[in-house]
């Protein structure tokens, strides 16, 4: 029986700013680490949750804590054990994958009980996966190349232009890659968004609307970068007018932290937005991408089922990225990634004119008009 790793807090902490840093993949650093990745990222979100107690005040005393808060502790002691038993015998779980994310190997409870509340074997948690393969890596780069020739091809069409080319990947298989790498057909279809069941869905706000000024309308999307070795996210900000990119993030995973952060970073870059678009994607409808544009004052709208012309802006920009930069250079590391990224998206804003102002280029056509003055209340 493989004896249980207990890491130390300094090994934790090295690991998880490695991964902070975006410079590798989860499956390299499981890899370089032999740490499951599920692990690594349930480490670097507590790195991040956790960074503003590096800057408490040394030396504060501790709270008191009266009779009656320990009755009331005593009281939700008693609640917990019947929450307990209620989880156990729950027929509504949260999905495998999401209750292996529950489990610690630090929580005063073993992980054979966490196991046996969540209704786990602990064979799955010891499961540690290899990431794609370099064959895996080499499809997903032909169908990504494809997909920006023939964005309509579903992985019906998809797996017919494959074995055309005689490259022996299954639909089954080109299915999960495209899903793997966000790529979704642009026809009319049902529930073409990954949106979570329980995220509120806003309304649309763009049908017949006239965008002709900055900071009226901005919108956001991902796409999946491939690198030699894996593969990174990328996510932009737009501003709709334009098509001045205000701000982008890299990630190696999809959690809706870095979404977050680009969207901050335009904010306190060039102000609030009128109207901020989105699909229905889960980073989009999460209460922390809401609550931040929420606070903004900013309008909420998200496109409707099959509403695929209202990304085709970023989806250009993501053409012309992977075609002039992305795969010209092949990028072997993260940090590579991002210091191509950067100086593309430079020359892309400030000297490349774009056909829908003329020979202005985004950076141009964003400087040239203004908002309205806005009249006191």
């Amino acid at each position: 029986m493989t004896k249980r790793k207990n890491h130390s807090p300094e090994f934790k902490a090295r690991v998880a700013l490695e991964a902070i840093r975006e410079e590798m993949t989860l499956a390299e650093l499981s890899k370089k680490y032999g740490v499951h990745p599920t692990q690594i990222g349930t480490w670097k979100r507590a790195a991040i949750e956790n960074m503003a107690t590096a800057f408490t005040r040394r030396g504060a005393a501790p709270e008191q804590v009266n009779a009656a808060e320990v009755d009331k502790l005593h009281s939700k002691i008693g609640q917990l054990v019947v929450e307990r038993d209620f989880l156990a015998d729950a027929s509504h779980q949260p999905s495998r994958d999401a209750r292996q994310e529950m489990v610690s190997k630090d929580h005063k409870l073993s992980v054979r009980r966490q196991c046996a509340l969540l209704t786990l074997t602990r064979s799955s948690l010891y499961y540690e996966p290899k990431g794609e393969s370099a064959e895996n890596l080499r499809f997903m780069g032909i169908i990504d190349k494809q997909f920006l020739e023939t964005p309509w091809y579903g992985s019906r069409q998809m797996a017919r232009y494959m074995k055309r080319n005689n490259h022996q990947c299954g639909r089954h298989r080109v299915r999960r890659l495209m899903r793997l790498m966000r790529l979704v057909p642009i026809y009319q279809e049902p529930n073409t968004s990954k949106k979570h069941p329980q995220h509120k869905i806003w309304p649309y706000l763009l049908r017949n609307l006239v965008i002709d000024r900055p900071n009226q309308v901005w919108c956001a999307d991902i796409t999946y970068i491939p690198m030699q070795r894996g593969f990174l996210y990328l996510v932009a900000i737009m501003d709709w007018h334009n098509r001045k990119v205000l701000s982008w993030r890299l990630s190696n995973s999809m959690d809706a932290g870095f979404c977050i952060e680009a969207m901050k970073e335009a904010l306190a870059k060039h102000g609030a937005p009128e109207i901020f678009n989105t699909d229905q994607g889960s980073q989009f409808t999460s209460g922390d991408w809401i609550d931040v544009l929420t606070e903004a004052k900013v309008k909420i709208s998200m496109d409707g089922k099959g509403a695929w012309r209202d990304n085709r802006m970023i989806e250009r920009l993501w053409r012309s990225l992977k075609y002039e930069c992305v795969y010209l250079h092949a990028f072997e590391s993260g940090s590579e990634t991002k210091a191509g990224i950067r100086k593309w998206l430079a020359y892309y804003n400030g000297e490349r004119p774009h056909s829908t102002h003329g020979i202005l280029t985004p950076d141009e056509a964003y400087a040239s008009k203004t908002e309205p003055m806005r009249l006191a209340a």
